[in-house]
Formats: structure tokens, C-alpha cells, sequence
């Protein structure tokens, strides 16, 4: 392989290794959210979870 195809190769794999960390810290977020929301909802204080 040449000097192009390898630089290629090595991009995409930062490529697909950036996009899997997106996807989980977007996900932990929103769960995080959801968490929150039901925390809320279910009227826990914060103080209660000590």
C-alpha cells in the first residue's frame, strides 16, 4: 500500500473511533437526563440520596 491508501486507512479508523465516542457520550447524557427527570418526577430530593 502506498503512502495515500494507508493515510486513508489510518483516517477512517479516527474517523470511526470519533463517532463511536459521540454516540456513547450522547447516550450517557440523555440517560442521564432521563435519570434526572425521573428523580424529579417521582418528587426524591437530592438530599435523600445521601
Amino acid at each position: 500500500m502506498d503512502a495515500l491508501q494507508w493515510g486513508t486507512a489510518i483516517g477512517l479508523m479516527v474517523l470511526v473511533v470519533a463517532a463511536t465516542a459521540v454516540i456513547a457520550h450522547y447516550r450517557r447524557e440523555r440517560r442521564r437526563a432521563n435519570l434526572l427527570r425521573n428523580l424529579h418526577h417521582n418528587g426524591i430530593r437530592s438530599s435523600h440520596l445521601r
